[in-house]
């Protein structure tokens, strides 16, 4: 990436982005599985992810004061559920294993976060910040609980605003409440089809961390501004 020019304000995305280090959080969690020797599929995981996933759109299981291990937690019991329905695992099984996996995933986020720590730092130094996520209404509380509240102005959360990534309005979103133009400001995430097409789309600059994504399609995706850690951008922004 070369060197941004004029640039007054940044939004992060945060799950995948400062929790993971750019690694789609279903390999973080299949790396828990693994941990735990729980003897699925690749396959088999990625079906009760994916059920997981809608079951936590359509209930609202998790609440604004639930921190991350809270979320994983409640999610690793939903997943482990749905593979005991399948006979995959014994019933007896899922709740020891839900809080050893969701112990290992938020460890592994609290690493990222500590790892992400000195760029935020410095960003801030510099930069009005604002985070602009796909979450599920506690990320405020995730935000607390890591210590990470105090770097963004504002938040914007797609369960809160009610526009979800890939909805380009969500980032629109986070630079009007930087008060700034899309031109001024830098969007930093991981996901290519939900924070840097849509960011781009309305004039902002990009920085994609790219890490293990959910398909191949994206693994394959190619673009200038890829960073491998976000310790890049401090060449890049300041």
């Amino acid at each position: 990436m070369e060197h941004i020019n004029n640039l007054k304000g940044v939004i992060f995305d945060y799950g995948g982005t400062i929790d993971s280090r750019g690694v789609h959080w279903s390999e973080v969690i299949w790396d828990g599985y693994c941990d735990a020797g729980v003897q699925v599929s690749k396959e088999q995981f990625r079906e009760c992810y994916v059920h997981a996933e809608r079951e936590l759109a359509k209930v609202r299981h998790i609440l604004p004061h639930h921190n991350f291990h809270d979320l994983l937690l409640i999610k690793m019991r939903i997943e482990l559920g749905y593979l005991a329905t399948q006979r995959l695992i014994h019933e007896d099984c899922v709740r020891p294993l839900a809080s050893q996996i969701a112990m290992f995933c938020y460890q592994a986020a609290r690493s990222s976060v500590e790892d992400a720590r000195p760029v935020l730092e410095a960003l801030h130094a510099r930069f009005p910040m604002v985070l602009v996520s796909n979450f599920y209404g506690n990320v405020e509380s995730v935000l607390a609980d890591f210590n990470l509240r105090h770097y963004f102005s504002s938040i914007i959360e797609s369960a809160v605003v009610g526009v979800r990534k890939p909805d380009p309005r969500i980032f629109q979103l986070g630079v009007d409440a930087l008060g700034l133009k899309p031109q001024e400001v830098l969007v930093i995430g991981d996901s290519y089809k939900k924070d840097i097409v849509p960011a781009e789309s309305i004039g902002c600059h990009v920085a994609w961390i790219k890490g293990k994504g959910w398909t191949a399609d994206e693994d394959a995706q190619m673009h200038p501004n890829i960073i491998k850690n976000l310790s890049e951008i401090l060449d890049v922004a300041l």
